[in-house]
């Protein structure tokens, strides 16, 4: 989970509540609106804010003049940038690319943002030298540059990545600025020719920092980082489907074909799934909904109501078997649809409960007919993804001994960041092979033959903002065995804080006998500020065990006789990200990102420098 690119970089924001579509995308666009690093203030505060800056910067050029103050804040500065804003939109939208209003508010007033400290600098040079600083003109003249330099560069990865095409939508605040400050304050033949150079400087300045920035990308993966900011932006904010394509696309490039195994665990009344555990061995991310992010949701949906409640707990695997397109989910989707149907008679009505072999135990294990229900954590250790070679050889060591089919869950239940993975070949992923064993023994010595019942529960209208509990919520499952009640509470979530496990699974076992808590690793939840988003971070404790005891409550009163049914399918060359895809992306976006920031200040140094040199020869 920790590995997660869009989760390590910090870098998504949760939906709100939907607004209308941008303007000329009609209905086809439906509003997420996700966010990327941080959240723009809203365009009215933008606004207020531009027109703040814009008396400051007035005040700083034509005290004490007020009426001059006036203009300036009208003409130079404020009137300008809210110009900007206002065309900057539409004007993006004709060449071809998309720049949202608030996002053209917040430029425009970032522009300010960084005109106002270089005119204080400018300023208390000009006072401390004034024989030698080149004067006010030159200054004005100057701040043309930085605007066109950072205007450029944004709306080259945000609006389109065309250089040519996005300059007349990059010079609108610094041309419109000049125009009025040229007004106010006629240059002369040197100033204009000093703007002019500042300009162009500001131009090279800032196609050597995108090129510089997007080296990593296109040398590991032979395509521009850049190019992929529009349609991350609209995958996250719009769930635009164009823009899926485009990720889509660049994640296949990379993927290989790797067999995964679709296991489900049926429970009947009346010749009717009343429940449905499925276990795919494929990971729920990279992020948003691309791929298999969201999985638990879309293998619901895919299933349908034939499967009736259907819970994905998480499986042991990690990014290796992200799928990158929902073409692979669609393929999962139909071979579980295929085996629900095609599940043979129930299995013998000879179970246990959920049992441990000893304390400290990583695996406890339900006997159910001929298949064990392995759930695996390390908590209260911290625990997190089970590489998928470990759990393929706890299911095939334990398949090569006589005894019950293995159903194998982790429960992913004790966040730390950084920490809790199983490894093939640790000394973890043997002491787990040893519990998983003595689990399933364990189990096996406490069953009784007898009915076993069922009972489900939903408990949903939680948010990722709010509660970093994706669409799925929290869903429960009791099994009820010769007076024995084991309770399964899945949340669709990303992990669970560490040390909150046992107070939910204290809250359940007033109302089941055993409890444990498992989590869907559903990566669509790194869509907030501060990217993990584990549960528990924006939901409390208290909260959690009060509704893990109602949604459980209501699992145990639907309790009825139920057939049990399993099967395993295999799906062949499925589309997966593959081993070490991650670790280049996470390698590749943070040399992009350790690029992009000192290229960001070498080129802003250039442009100051080399303006300045300017300025000077010419003065």
């Amino acid at each position: 989970m920790e590995r997660d690119f869009a989760g390590s970089f910090r870098r998504y924001g949760a939906p709100v509540a939907a607004e209308p579509p941008p303007p000329g995308q009609g209905a086809r666009r439906q509003v997420h609106r996700g966010h990327l690093l941080f959240t723009v203030p809203s365009p009215p505060l933008a606004i207020g804010l531009i027109v703040l800056l814009g008396l400051a910067l007035s005040l700083l050029f034509f005290y004490p003049s007020w009426t001059r103050i006036a203009e300036g804040v009208l003409f130079v500065f404020a009137g300008p940038a809210l110009v900007a804003a206002a065309v900057t939109t539409p004007l993006t939208t004709a060449v071809g690319g998309r720049f949202e209003f608030h996002r053209s508010v917040f430029l425009a007033l970032a522009v300010l943002l960084l005109e106002l400290p270089i005119t204080v600098v400018w300023l208390a040079a000009l006072k401390a030298w004034p024989s030698t600083v080149p004067g006010l003109m030159f200054l004005g003249g100057f701040l043309a540059a930085p605007a066109f330099w950072f205007r450029q560069m944004s709306l080259f990865g945000v609006g389109r990545t065309n250089h040519a095409r996005m300059l007349p939508v990059s010079l609108i605040q610094p041309l419109v600025f000049l125009a009025g400050f040229f007004v106010m304050v006629p240059p002369g033949v040197a100033v204009l020719v000093a703007t002019l150079a500042f300009l162009v400087l500001a131009f090279g300045a800032c196609v050597m920092l995108i090129r510089a920035s997007d080296r990593p990308m296109r040398r590991e993966f032979q395509s521009s980082g850049v190019a992929l900011i529009r349609p991350l932006l609209d995958h996250v904010s719009y769930r635009d489907p164009e823009a899926t394509r485009a990720l889509e696309a660049f994640f296949l490039k990379s993927a290989i074909p790797a067999e995964v195994m679709v296991s489900l665990l049926g429970f009947f009344r009346d010749g009717m799934a009343h429940a449905t555990l499925v276990l795919p061995t494929v990971h729920p991310g990279p992020f948003a909904t691309l791929g298999a992010s969201d999985l638990p949701r879309k293998l619901s949906e895919q299933l349908g109501p034939e499967a009736g409640t259907v819970l994905v707990p998480h499986t042991p695997c990690d990014h290796d078997l992200d799928l990158p397109s929902q073409s692979e989910v669609d393929r999962i989707g139909a071979a579980s649809r295929e085996l629900l149907r095609s599940l043979g008679g129930r299995l013998a009505a000879r179970a246990s409960p959920l049992v441990s072999p000893y304390p400290g135990s990583l695996a406890r294990a339900q006997l159910l007919g001929d298949v064990a229900l392995v759930v695996v954590s390390q908590a209260p250790q911290p625990t997190d993804d089970i590489a998928f070679s470990v759990g393929d050889r706890i299911v095939r060591e334990l398949g090569l001994q006589e005894g019950p089919r293995i159903a194998l869950v982790d429960a992913h239940n004790s966040y730390v960041e950084g920490q809790g993975d199983i490894v093939y070949g640790t000394p973890t992923a043997e002491k787990l092979l040893a519990d998983t064993k003595a689990a399933v023994r364990a189990a096996m010595a406490q069953a009784i033959d007898g009915p076993i019942s069922v009972g489900v529960a939903v408990r949903s209208g939680f948010t990722i903002r709010e509660d970093g509990i994706g669409s799925q919520g929290m869903r429960a499952l009791a099994v009820r065995v010769g007076g024995t009640t084991t309770g399964y509470l899945v949340i669709d979530g990303n992990n669970l804080m560490i040390r909150l496990r046992d107070p939910i699974v204290s809250a359940m076992e007033g109302l089941v006998d055993v409890a444990e808590v498992l989590t869907t690793d559903n990566h669509v939840v790194h869509e907030v500020d501060g990217g993990i988003n584990p549960l528990g971070e924006r939901h409390s404790v208290d909260a959690f065990c009060r509704e893990a005891k109602e949604v459980m409550a209501a699992a145990v009163a639907d309790l009825a006789p139920s057939d049990v049914r399993f099967g395993t399918v295999s799906v062949p060359a499925v589309k997966v990200l593959g081993p070490n895809y991650t670790a280049r992306l996470l390698t590749s976006l943070g040399d992009t990102l350790s690029m992009f920031t000192n290229m960001f200040a070498a080129t802003f140094l250039l442009l100051v420098a080399g303006s300045l040199a300017v300025a000077f020869a010419l003065k």
